[in-house]
């Protein structure tokens, strides 16, 4: 009948800066399903192209016609022979989206995210698009429900993915979907900004490091640290979203999430991590290497074969010093872009950056990230971090305190900007 929907007319009526991109906006069982055709409109007037996907339950709630009609395009409510979540979002060579938006989200689906669970047609594209294509969401239900420990811990486990997150409001003991100009502008300025960053690390072979090491005393006992291993598995997850090669060489003790998908070492002491970095860097060739490993500094002198029997009166510890990663890692490949981690305790902002800075330069690096464990929701055991990124020069970028996903995303454009500028220098 129609070459072009009618209702698409309106795509790029206000602006286009969302010109060219294709968005998936799935739509789960809430109450809030109802802004969905509006959210959709404002996103086509920015320029964008727009497939409405919908679980069952979201169907009980807005007819899938009224979202035809917003849209222009077929709605996917159910899975067929036609695979519809493969061609949305499976690979480049299929898939053809541009970014995933789920609005609303309710507390099922966004557990059943979390847990790969793919039931229904918006948890089935989420998940073939999961780590390769930009995925925004924005929960809507009711106050305790999104109190909830377990649907905490999921949103949680997301954001450490990379999965952004917008809202929600709370208001009348309900979690409410933001406002949809706030929908808007933080999906477009998402879109756009993952968008622009999602294959400029095509082509590089990136090596990070991450989460403690473990020093043993006897067979039970050995010093250790709290690293959980998410700020070096949340570059990992982030450069290879961005189109790098990644290995990633971690501790055992590393609790944090790591996608089944990538290349992984596992190490135990600061030998191991050590003779691992030089054989990698002496044997394969490496653009980056992030060290965002919790190494021990010091080792015990001897370690005891047996248990140490705990009716001694005392135990007096010799240690010595490990060898520091860094080093053996310039000494393996003189010409790696290399960003080390430099972490104090309770220091004066002025002293942890010179500090740092010593060590840059000692080591020959390109950038250091600096941050103080001491202060309170940073560091160790936490889902943020706050970070100072110091260049040779001693410029200083101040990455405030955020999740380490988005923390992850800013250092890593310090670092391909630097690492381009260098190549082309």
């Amino acid at each position: 009948m129609f070459e072009k929907h009618p209702s698409k007319t309106i795509q790029g009526s206000e602006s286009e800066i969302l010109g060219g991109k294709k968005i998936a906006l799935c739509i789960s069982g809430s109450v809030a399903a109802v802004e969905a055709p509006i959210i959709a409109r404002q996103l086509m007037r920015l320029g964008a192209e727009v497939y409405a996907v919908m679980s069952e339950a979201a169907t009980k709630i807005i007819d899938p016609n009224l979202m035809h009609w917003a849209t222009g395009n077929e709605v996917v409510t159910q899975l067929t022979g036609k695979i519809e979540h493969v061609s949305l979002a499976g690979n480049e060579e299929v898939g053809h989206v541009d970014a995933i938006l789920v609005c609303p989200a309710t507390a099922n689906t966004i557990s059943k995210i979390a847990c790969g669970i793919d039931d229904t047609p918006v948890t089935t594209v989420v998940t073939t698009g999961f780590g390769r294509i930009p995925i925004a969401i924005v929960p809507a239900m009711h106050e305790t429900m999104y109190d909830h420990p377990i649907v905490k811990k999921n949103i949680a486990k997301l954001k450490r993915y990379g999965i952004y997150f917008i809202g929600p409001r709370m208001e009348e003991k309900k979690a409410k979907i933001a406002h949809i100009d706030d929908i808007v502008q933080q999906t477009t300025e998402f879109i756009l900004e993952s968008t622009a960053l999602h294959h400029d690390m095509d082509g590089l072979r990136v090596l990070v490091t991450s989460g403690p090491t473990r020093e043993y005393i006897d067979p039970v006992r050995f010093i250790t640290n709290p690293s959980t291993g998410r700020m070096g598995v949340a570059l990992a997850v982030e450069a290879g979203q961005r189109g790098a090669d990644v290995t990633l060489v971690y501790g055992k003790g590393t609790t944090a999430d790591i996608p089944e998908n990538m290349r992984t070492i596992q190490i135990i002491t600061a030998a191991d991590l050590n003779e691992t970095i030089d054989k990698l860097l002496r044997n394969e060739k490496y653009d980056m290497f992030i060290c965002a490993a919790a190494i021990s500094d010091y080792t015990p002198v001897e370690v005891v074969e047996h248990k140490i029997a705990s009716k001694q009166p005392g135990l007096d510890l010799k240690l010595k010093p490990t060898a520091k990663c860094i080093e053996v890692a310039r000494a393996a490949d003189p010409k790696v872009f290399i960003i080390p981690f430099k972490a104090e305790h309770n220091i004066d902002t002025e002293k942890l950056i010179n500090c740092a800075h010593k060590r840059l330069i000692e080591t020959n690096s390109q950038l250091i990230c600096a941050n103080d464990v001491g202060k309170p929701e940073q560091g160790f055991e936490s889902d943020k971090n706050a970070i100072y990124v110091i260049d040779p020069q001693k410029n200083v970028t101040v990455l405030n305190l955020d999740y380490k996903g988005r923390i992850a995303r800013r250092i890593l454009d310090l670092a391909v900007k630097q690492l381009k500028e260098a190549k082309i220098a």
